[in-house]
């Protein structure tokens, strides 16, 4: 079956996973409104799509569990899941595949409006990595970059709709045009060169990738449409552990990539990715990677518990007790609280530019500074409003911020 099978018909959709699986959620629902579809709530929907993730293994059993609800539905899935574990849907449900390449080659664009001020533009799919533990570069395949074109098509859309924030998105955003002959840095600099008043956010960026453009990248970040963050998951502080892992760098080339960021911008927002109890890891490993977080001092850090992945590498590891990753994930995860609020307290008292992106409550707005520092203002602001805030208050992932009464605060 195919889209064209859905045409006219009235659709409820769940998505889940990564920005750029979110996007491609976006993607569909304007290829169904095309098709003449009603999207709609679960009650109402003639049928059900569910865009899937599988990256751990309490996602699949949530994905699964998703799926029984609907299994007596006419049902659509879509994402990473049905491309490496068809059979285990099918355990539960017997759906129709939607393949996420035949949404890409009947959307239009690779840029899709997010929330808010928000647009998110897909650059890429697939990596270049061969990491020991990732199903989903088993989903995803091999990189395929957008061209320059596309992007900057795409990146000149959002921003004359009003999107302020453009985010890039893809499973390796720093491998993007490696496959064409061309590099991140270029892009870049053509994207800062679209007129309008918008900042990009990079995404992901496997550390290998940014070691073979981290100079040129490093000045690409310069101009102030390019937001001073960076996504580094670095995944392990250990050598052993990233060999095991197979993901192709050191902890020391880790700590130059981000020394040589914050030396040319020193309140960086610098986040990253780990990985406790990674088959084999050793006390004095995860020491390591402790040592590297607090080396690092990464701002925003996600932490996951290894969990084995049908069809890779790591599957035939024998895995550590639950107990065990469990325990330094809580470990990890504390030094990381200390690291952030040790960041957000530096920025008590200070005056700072801001832009209005997102709601998060009635009588609130999520704003953003120039390195992406998500800055609360208790105040109900039209998106894309920019103007000067002092900020009051760490709540560890987010500060508060109180206007400057006489700022030159204004709608674009």
């Amino acid at each position: 079956m195919t889209l064209e099978d859905l045409r006219g018909r009235a659709i409820y959709i769940e998505s889940y996973g990564c920005t750029y699986n979110h996007a491609d959620t976006r993607r569909l629902e304007a290829i169904l409104e095309g098709l003449g579809c009603t999207l709609t709530g679960p009650d109402d929907a003639e049928a059900v799509i569910v865009n899937t993730c599988t990256v751990i293994d309490a996602t699949e059993r949530k994905m699964l569990r998703r799926l029984a609800v609907f299994a007596d539905r006419d049902l659509y899935v879509t994402g990473c899941m049905p491309l490496v574990q068809m059979e285990r849907i099918r355990s539960v449900c017997t759906p129709h595949l939607i393949h996420p390449d035949e949404i890409h080659e009947r959307s239009g664009t690779v840029g899709t409006p997010g929330a808010g001020a928000i647009g998110v533009v897909q650059v890429a799919s697939g990596c270049l990595g061969r990491c020991s533990y990732c199903i989903t570069r088993l989903a995803r395949g091999r990189l395929k970059s957008a061209s320059a074109g596309e992007i900057l098509d795409a990146v000149r859309g959002l921003a004359a709709s009003g999107a302020y924030e453009i985010q890039l998105t893809g499973q390796d955003v720093a491998a993007w045009g490696l496959d064409r002959g061309e590099s991140l840095p270029d892009l870049l600099q053509a994207i800062t060169g679209v007129p309008g008043r918008f900042a990009v956010r990079l995404g992901m960026m496997h550390p290998a990738s940014v070691l073979g453009i981290l100079d040129p990248l490093i000045d690409a970040c310069a101009g102030e449409k390019v937001f001073r963050f960076l996504h580094l998951p670095v995944q392990s502080g250990s050598d052993t552990v990233l060999e095991r892992m197979q993901r192709g760098y050191s902890a020391a080339d880790v700590i130059r990539i981000v020394d040589a960021f914050r030396e040319r911008y020193p309140e960086m927002m610098i986040s990253s990715d780990f990985i406790t109890g990674f088959p084999g890891e050793t006390e004095e490993e995860f020491r390591e990677t402790l040592g590297l977080l607090e080396r690092a001092a990464f701002v925003k850090v996600n932490i996951t518990r290894y969990s084995r992945r049908p069809g890779t590498p790591a599957a035939a590891f024998k895995d550590l007790p639950e107990r065990i990753r469990k325990d330094r994930s809580r470990i990890l995860l504390a030094e990381a609280n200390r690291i952030y609020d040790r960041y957000n307290e530096r920025w008590i008292g200070r005056e700072i530019p801001v832009v209005a992106t997102e709601k998060n409550a009635p009588g609130s707005t999520i704003c953003r500074s120039p390195c992406y520092l998500n800055v609360v203002v208790r105040e109900d602001l039209p998106f894309g409003f920019s103007g000067r805030a002092v900020i009051t208050e760490n709540r560890r992932h987010y500060v508060v911020g109180e206007l400057i009464p006489d700022g030159a605060g204004h709608k674009v």
